[in-house]
């Protein structure tokens, strides 16, 4: 089993990656999904593909769920025995751990690939001053760094962007065009490189784990767009405390929508039917209280 780490920060569009992976290549895989929180909501977008996916919770596969991740992972060689497996670890995960922690499990039957790094062009300059040591980890033990969201980037969001990145990991091979346009060809080799360079693994553990919390909400609903617009708007002023990633499913009305946060942008769109809806919150001093009176007030 060939295992494929594809890392990046809270909203950098991994979970995109792995369902365009899982279309443009004709090979099939199994998808390890750590989210952060206690609510899964990437692992149900990835089902929509059809894909078999593994979800861990409640903890991080680089910190606290280190021998749930061994042996999940050896569970799934045993069990399921897949060819390939795609890891994508929490937003807020050392790659250098999830490598490190996966280096421990080699052997012939389980071996590590180059591994894969997606950087929000937007995000790029204010994470690395929020978040500095886990941000500049992913990238500098990535084989590849894919920019994402560069499809309305200005030409200085893209250099500027190049220049951070390359500063921190010269050696990384950077893609800077957008992903979706790759050629068949290019899609099956991420399958294909074996990782050669050991990762550099710093003495970080799980105090060095932004301190994020997880605030999640079931059963929300919204009458109209300008609700939920309203209150997303109320999310990037503060309103509800420091929150950096937003993402859940609501009936607007009688549409299903997905809507997202990530730093100071947020996206709307219509969707397919979720099992049910629900939110998840991810910041720093979230009021809960404030969360919860604003999603009944919408409610009711």
């Amino acid at each position: 089993m060939k295992i494929l780490v594809i890392s990046g920060f809270l909203g950098a569009g991994k979970t995109t990656f792995i369902s365009t992976l899982s279309k443009r290549c004709k090979k099939d895989f199994v998808v390890m999904e750590n989210e952060y929180g206690d609510v899964g909501i990437d692992g149900d977008i990835l089902k929509e593909d059809r894909l078999k996916v593994w979800e861990l919770t409640e903890g991080c596969i680089c910190c606290s769920l280190k021998s749930d991740f061994a042996s999940s992972i050896l569970t799934i060689a045993n069990t399921l025995s897949p060819e390939y497996l795609v890891v994508e670890p929490t937003g807020v995960g050392l790659l250098s751990s999830v490598m490190h922690n996966i280096s421990k499990i080699e052997y012939e039957k389980i071996q590590l690939l180059e591994a894969i790094t997606i950087v929000d062009v937007y995000c790029v300059k204010d994470y690395i001053n929020k978040f500095e040591d886990i941000y500049v980890d992913q990238i500098k033990n990535a084989h590849l760094v894919i920019l994402s969201k560069i499809e309305d980037a200005t030409s200085k969001d893209i250099t500027d962007a190049i220049s951070i990145i390359q500063e921190i990991n010269p050696s990384a091979k950077l893609l800077t065009t957008s992903y979706q346009k790759q050629g068949d060809e290019w899609w099956e080799n991420l399958f294909e490189n074996l990782c050669r360079r050991t990762v550099s693994l710093q003495a970080l553990d799980e105090e060095h784990v932004p301190n994020l919390t997880s605030v999640s909400f079931d059963d929300i609903y919204f009458d109209t767009l300008n609700a939920l617009l309203e209150f997303l708007v109320a999310i990037l002023r503060g309103y509800f405390g420091a929150i950096c990633r937003t993402k859940g499913y609501t009936l607007v009305g009688e549409k299903w929508t997905k809507f997202d946060i990530v730093d100071k942008r947020y996206t709307v769109t219509i969707c397919q039917k979720a099992e049910k809806a629900r939110v998840v919150f991810i910041g720093e001093e979230i009021d809960y209280k404030k969360l919860k009176n604003a999603l009944h007030s919408f409610n009711t």
